[in-house]
């Protein structure tokens, strides 16, 4: 792991997390749509949600 401080590691978490919450809702919205257009504008941008997820996490791990 990088030598982060306390405090970018609260915010590398915080921003973990709310890109997590946003992934999981816009999966819900995208799996509850009928218009396949709105349905593929939710599943592509749940996917930018969990794709910067994993960037932010490699910050855990190198």
């Amino acid at each position: 792991m990088a030598n982060l401080s306390q405090i970018e590691l609260q915010n590398l978490r915080h921003l973990i997390g709310m890109h997590d919450t946003q992934y999981q809702k816009l999966t819900n919205y995208a799996n509850t749509c009928v218009d396949p257009q709105i349905k593929q504008f939710f599943t592509q941008s749940a996917q930018e949600s969990l794709n910067t997820k994993q960037k932010l996490m490699s910050f855990l791990t190198d």
